[in-house]
């Protein structure tokens, strides 16, 4: 969400002028936390969890990190197209970025200083006089506001979401800059600490929703050296890199140079692999891991596999319900839906009782709901008692159980009579309405490794009944049709926050619904959730935060939204053993950034 800086001791003359001239701020300082005291003082030198004196060298060969087979653009920000992979991570910094060893603390990186007023109602940065863009000019306070005036008004249509609740940006002088706020919002600071910054040179004279295959002009670690779409990516680690010694920065992105290889499935992925074509792979495939990582090179060493603990809240992943459908309105059907998945057998026969049932918008984590309401949950809730299901007051719900002495035969007679409550009767083969209508989904993805899985569950859905057409294309088409709500139902993940806060709007909120491109796949609309959205951001304390997340995940549990699937608490991954890897792991990280960020060259290929 946000990125790391430089210490400092002083306040600046540029923001001590800025402060005679708009009031004295909070005193300003290398770090903001959003609940707790940093945990790194002013004058640390290197995050715990990197190596600072890792040698930069050497070249590490990935394959594209997701379902992405081509791309089309160098622009991660426009809402059309597929960005190249790495793109935004190796070429895009922020004002500060987060530390991987806490859940909302931000530090310096572009910034080298930072303050918010006392009101709470703005925060000012000061850049680093060192920051560089990779065409060598300097980076500015007219840089900033640029990028955030473009990211809000030409940007999709999440950023507009995302900084809804900041008035603007303002150029106090050439180095600081100052972001007033709407409301006493409490993450603010940590929403516009993460703010993307770029030249306003790039690509100028074309509209920014138009910036196709422009290299970037920005200040990360690395300029794109070569490409060949559809094929392949090559980074370079910048000669003139401004911010090695930046503490957020100390010890990270050590290749000099990191090619993407793309391949059009996981089986072809995977055999490359093993031909030595590529380095790293994350595994997300249990059959995979435990049948396909096998063979005399990694008996003998080469290649090693190894799974990687972490304490991340698990993804909400599932098959997701577009309730703009006709067919989802009624919440009964919906939890019928889901009584037809049988996780159980599945994890036995699928997934060698590899993975756990998600049973939380926010599992593996403290923002799980538990047990009964608090009475501090209660008093959250009560307003729209008579808006919500019965069942949000009690004990919170669990995914169905087919392991004894639960069975999918109960499940799926429960399923059956809740399609009758809603009107839907089994009849001439098929489940109809009083219409004589039959009740009809398409279940979308673009993965054929879930085929088998989503498979399996059409079989008991169409015990029930229901008629689905199963349909797979590919990732650009997906994400299209996503944009654009144009599905039934589809497997999607949301990326896990240990510490939501504004982003959650986009992802839940009744404002976002019907606009095109936002996170809000579902097309929710629930003024509960709004309200407990506004009593997440609001929170003046972690206990504040955690009471109200709670509250709202036993709301989407019982709206029965999506139908769970299921998470793991490790990375698995495998990789030929010439690398160096930092002796101690961040407490909150994902795969793939982890190996470009942190992991350096130990022997040569």
């Amino acid at each position: 969400m946000v990125k790391t800086l430089k210490p400092f001791k002083f306040l600046s003359a540029s923001l001590l002028a800025a402060v005679l001239a708009h009031g004295a701020p909070a005193s300003a300082e290398h770090a903001f936390s959003l609940y707790d005291a940093p945990k790194y003082p002013a004058g640390f030198t290197h995050f715990d969890y990197v190596n600072p004196d890792a040698p930069k060298r050497g070249t590490l060969y990935l394959a594209n990190p997701d379902r992405r087979t081509s791309f089309d653009k160098f622009n991660p920000f426009s809402l059309k197209g597929v960005a190249a992979a790495g793109i935004d991570q190796f070429m895009f910094e922020t004002l500060a970025v987060g530390s991987s060893d806490e859940v909302a603390s931000m530090y310096g990186l572009l910034a080298d200083d930072m303050a918010l007023a006392p009101d709470r109602r703005s925060m000012r940065f000061h850049i680093n006089p060192r920051a560089r863009f990779n065409n060598g000019d300097a980076v500015t306070a007219a840089d900033v506001k640029y990028s955030f005036d473009t990211l809000v008004e030409k940007g999709a249509p999440q950023f507009k979401s995302l900084f809804g609740d900041v008035a603007r940006c303002v150029v106090v002088d050439p180095s600081t800059v100052r972001f007033d706020f709407k409301s006493d919002n409490r993450e603010l600071p940590l929403i516009v600490g993460g703010l993307p910054v770029f030249s306003r040179k790039w690509a100028a004279g074309t509209p920014f929703d138009r910036i196709q295959l422009t290299a970037p002009i920005a200040s990360g670690p690395y300029a794109i050296d070569s490409y060949d779409l559809g094929r392949s990516i090559i980074y370079r680690r910048r000669a003139d890199y401004w911010g090695n010694d930046v503490p957020a920065r100390k010890g990270m992105y050590n290749f000099e140079r990191i090619v993407y290889r793309f391949y059009k499935d996981d089986l072809a992925r995977l055999e490359a692999f093993k031909a030595g074509e590529f380095d790293v792979v994350v595994e997300y495939s249990a059959k995979n891991w435990a049948r396909g990582y096998t063979g005399p090179k990694f008996s003998n060493g080469e290649i090693v596999k190894k799974a990687f603990p972490h304490h991340n809240g698990a993804n909400t992943q599932g098959f997701v319900m577009n309730l703009r459908r006709p067919q989802f309105q009624d919440a009964r059907v919906r939890q019928a839906l889901g009584l037809a998945l049988d996780f159980e057998w599945m994890n036995r026969q699928l997934f060698y009782n590899q993975y756990t049932r998600l049973d939380s918008y926010f599992a593996n984590s403290e923002l799980a709901a538990t047990g009964s309401p608090t009475e501090a949950e209660l008093q959250l809730l009560q307003p729209f008692r008579d808006q919500l299901p019965a069942a949000v007051f009690g004990p919170v719900i669990k995914p169905p159980n087919t392991n004894p002495p639960g069975s999918l035969r109960a499940n799926l007679l429960q399923a059956r009579q809740l399609f009758a409550d809603a009107g839907w009767h089994y009849r001439d083969g098929a489940l109809r309405n009083d219409k004589g209508e039959i009740f009809q989904l398409e279940i979308l993805d673009d993965q054929p490794s879930m085929s088998r899985v989503i498979g399996i569950y059409v079989r008991n859905l169409e015990k029930l009944g229901v008629q689905v057409n199963q349909r797979v294309v590919d990732y650009a088409l997906v994400q299209k049709l996503l944009e654009n709500f144009e599905f039934d139902m589809t497997s999607l993940a949301i990326p896990a926050s240990n510490s939501p806060g504004s982003e959650m709007f986009d992802i839940y909120g009744s404002r976002s619904a019907n606009e095109a491109g936002s996170n809000n796949v579902w097309g929710l609309k629930n003024a509960a959730v709004d309200q407990l959205l506004g009593k997440i951001v609001a929170a003046r304390s972690r206990a504040e935060l955690v009471t109200a997340t709670h509250a709202l995940d036993r709301v989407l549990l019982n709206l029965y939204i999506t139908v769970p699937h299921w998470y793991s608490g490790t990375h698995r991954m495998a990789y030929r053993n010439r690398f160096g890897i930092p002796a101690t792991l961040p407490l909150y990280y994902e795969a793939n950034p982890y190996v470009v960020s942190m992991w350096w060259e130990e022997k040569p290929r």
